[in-house]
């Protein structure tokens, strides 16, 4: 837990002062801001709560707090934008700890991703289809983006509608495991095709 929460008073409110978590944060003469609202630092009037033996509802500020302090936990604003906002009562370190831990995963799997190409001519024929089409299964399901393209050497490019035809029956075999970040584009003599694994957005 970050730091208890100012118990509420008799009559509902926070007491008076700045709550142990406030102090955390507001030492030294480079003030540090907390990554959330919490605690005594929220300033809606109702929110949402949210969070593991809790009855999600709308509560006052009052409330979620007493509801927060009771189970000495705290109370943090996640989604301050929502009406009212959404609060979740948590331990706040164990909060923070876990949603860095989420990022460095999230980061790690960017890393991990990459562009793979498959190139096609305007004249493949189906044995090379469904061959390359088996290499673009592998990299999506490996959780690589996948960037087909159609090359159209000399007079070819007057086949560019066969081209965007063979592109598009690709994304259509590959529904199941992608979703289509660009539909066929000519590009020079290149018409490009992008894939993203289901799951993953594009970078």
């Amino acid at each position: 837990m970050a730091a208890p929460n100012t118990p509420p008073s008799s009559s509902g409110k926070p007491g008076g002062g700045q709550s142990p978590s406030q102090n955390r944060f507001n030492k030294g003469r480079r003030s540090l801001e907390p990554e959330h609202k919490i605690n005594n630092l929220i300033r809606a009037s109702n929110v949402r709560l949210v969070g593991e033996n809790v009855e999600v509802g709308v509560y006052t500020l009052a409330q979620a707090l007493k509801i927060s302090y009771e189970q000495e936990m705290d109370l943090v604003e996640i989604s301050p934008n929502a009406d009212p906002p959404v609060c979740r009562v948590v331990d706040y370190r164990k909060f923070l700890y876990e949603q860095k831990k989420k990022k460095k995963e999230q980061k790690a799997n960017q890393a991990k991703s990459e562009v793979k190409e498959i190139r096609f001519g305007p004249n493949t024929d189906e044995h090379d289809f469904e061959f390359k089409l088996k290499h673009a299964e592998n990299f999506l399901t490996d959780g690589h983006k996948v960037r087909a393209f159609v090359f159209f050497k000399g007079r070819s490019i007057v086949y560019k509608e066969r081209g965007e035809v063979l592109l598009l029956q690709l994304a259509q075999r590959l529904t199941e495991i992608a979703k289509v970040e660009q539909m066929p584009k000519l590009e020079g003599k290149k018409m490009f095709l992008i894939l993203n694994p289901k799951g993953k957005s594009g970078k």
